[in-house]
């Protein structure tokens, strides 16, 4: 298994883009602005999306994900895979005829090449050989975090959250966890507004951290732009002991 960083930054700017990972070549974890330095090629491979929550940097590139694979003789569908909540924001605001057409009822309401399947904490989703298994996190939305598996082991993804409790039993029951990406999106000096938002801080991810007991590659993602030195340095202040990284755009992650 494969995932590619298309996108991992908290905001827009010079060389940034928001959340997006591709895995292997057909499904991904969020459509942020990072999917549009896809080509067409690549982008006509994607099948399936599963959406950590319905904020517009995890899905700003999903209405033009869905015209650009859209094929009136589709053989497979574009699906995808959230909370309901997420699912009934995605369709009512973006989706909606008004601000993008509504690619569910296209070709067709009978045959729609743009399908939704609710997907709530506790499920599997079956991908291939791969395992999606919905997480439910704190923000300030209905939220998800998921792992994934296959036969060679499994990465987790924390979506946006603060401190919770039920992030971290999932985890811990997870073997064969390899790579954890997890969200800090603004530094100590802004904890409460880091509560309030509904995101870590160094201070609380890391201390959230020595709930985990095993030891995989710790990535950081979401980071507001401009900050990322300062919560970086943080972060590894906080947690000395720990493998931790900062992904960019471009990661490779392989397991």
């Amino acid at each position: 298994m494969r995932i590619k960083v298309l996108g991992c930054s908290g905001g827009i700017g010079a060389g940034s883009r928001t959340s997006a990972m591709l895995v292997d070549d057909d499904v991904l974890i969020d459509a942020g602005t990072g999917i549009g330095d896809l080509a067409v090629e690549e982008l006509d491979k994607i099948r399936h999306v599963f959406l950590t929550h319905a904020h517009l940097d995890h899905i700003a590139g999903l209405p033009m994900l869905a015209d650009s694979v859209f094929d009136e003789n589709f053989e497979v569908p574009l699906t995808v895979y959230a909370r309901e909540e997420t699912l009934r924001a995605v369709q009512a605001h973006l989706f909606n005829d008004v601000i993008w057409p509504d690619f569910a009822r296209l070709p067709s309401a009978e045959n729609p090449m743009l399908r939704y399947r609710v997907c709530s904490p506790g499920d599997t989703v079956r991908v291939g050989d791969r395992d999606f298994y919905a997480i439910d996190v704190m923000h300030s939305v209905p939220s998800l975090g998921f792992t994934v598996q296959n036969s060679g082991g499994a990465f987790a993804v924390s979506g946006d959250t603060k401190t919770n409790e039920t992030l971290w039993p999932v985890l811990n029951a997870c073997d064969d966890l390899r790579v954890l990406v997890i969200e800090v999106s603004f530094p100590d000096e802004l904890e409460h507004l880091a509560n309030d938002a509904g995101h870590y801080c160094p201070r609380t991810m890391t201390r959230d951290l020595e709930r985990l007991r095993h030891n995989p590659e710790i990535w950081l993602t979401g980071m507001k732009p401009g900050q990322e030195g300062k919560i970086l340095k943080q972060v590894l202040a906080a947690a000395p002991d720990k493998d931790i990284r900062m992904l960019s755009r471009g990661t490779i992650l392989d397991l």
